[in-house]
C-alpha cells in the first residue's frame, strides 16, 4: 500500500529531480505543451502549478522566487508576462494530462501535459501534420494525373484546331476549282463554234478550187 508517499522521486536524487523539473517546466512554459511519461508528467504538475499562482502577483519578489527555480530569465519574463495574464482568472488546475498509450520498446505508459488555455498550438499543429500524411502522396499523384489529363486534352484541342485550318484550306481551294472548271467548260463552248467556223471555211475554200478546175477544163 501506497502510505505516506508525497513525493514522486521518479528513481532520482533530490538535485536530480529539481534540476530534471525545473528544465521540464521552463520548455513547458516556451512550447506549452510536451510529451513525457505519465509519472513525470504528474510530478511536473505539483512541481509548475504553485509557480503559476506566484506569477499571478507581478512583483520582484515574487520573479525572485520563481527564478530561483527555474533558473532560465526567458522562462520567467514569458511567464510573467503572457500566461499570467492568460491563466490568472484560474482559480487553480493550469495543466491538463492526457495519456497517449504505451511507449514502444520498454512500454512505458506515455502522457502528454499541457497548459489548459493554449489550445490554439494544438490546432495549429493538428492542421501541419494533416498537411504531412501520406494523403499528400495520393495528391501528388492524382495532380500528376490532372496535369496529365490537361496536356492531353490541350493536344488534343490543337489537334482539332489543325484539322479545322486544313478544313477551311480545303473548302477555300474548292471555288478556285470550280472557277476553273467553269472556264473549262467555257472553252469548251467556245472551240465548236471555232471548229465550226473552220470547217465552213475549208468547205468555201474546197469549193472555190473545185470551180477554178472546172474553168480550165
Amino acid at each position: 500500500m501506497r502510505h505516506s508517499k508525497k513525493v514522486i522521486k521518479l528513481g532520482r536524487k533530490s538535485s536530480h529531480r529539481r534540476f530534471m523539473l525545473a528544465n521540464m517546466a521552463s520548455s513547458l512554459i516556451d512550447k506549452k505543451r510536451i510529451n513525457t511519461t505519465l509519472t513525470k508528467a504528474k510530478a511536473l504538475k505539483i512541481f509548475f502549478e504553485p509557480l503559476v499562482t506566484k506569477s499571478k502577483s507581478d512583483t520582484t519578489h515574487n520573479r525572485r522566487i520563481v527564478f530561483k527555480t527555474l533558473r532560465n530569465k526567458e522562462a520567467v519574463s514569458e511567464l510573467f508576462r503572457n500566461i499570467s495574464k492568460k491563466i490568472g482568472d484560474r482559480p487553480g488546475g493550469y495543466t491538463r494530462i492526457i495519456k497517449l498509450g504505451n511507449r514502444m520498446g520498454d512500454n512505458a505508459s506515455m502522457a502528454m501535459i499541457e497548459l489548459v488555455d493554449y489550445n490554439e498550438v494544438y490546432k495549429l499543429e493538428k492542421s501541419e501534420k494533416k498537411k504531412s500524411t501520406r494523403r499528400g502522396r495520393r495528391g501528388k499523384k492524382k495532380i500528376d494525373s490532372v496535369e496529365k489529363d490537361k496536356q492531353t486534352e490541350l493536344s488534343d484541342a490543337s489537334l482539332k484546331v489543325e484539322a479545322d485550318q486544313d478544313l477551311s484550306e480545303k473548302e477555300e481551294e474548292k471555288p478556285t476549282d470550280q472557277s476553273s472548271d467553269q472556264e473549262a467548260s467555257e472553252k469548251k463552248e467556245e472551240n465548236p463554234t471555232k471548229t465550226s467556223k473552220e470547217k465552213s471555211d475549208t468547205e468555201i475554200n474546197k469549193e472555190g478550187s473545185t470551180d477554178q478546175i472546172k474553168k480550165k477544163d
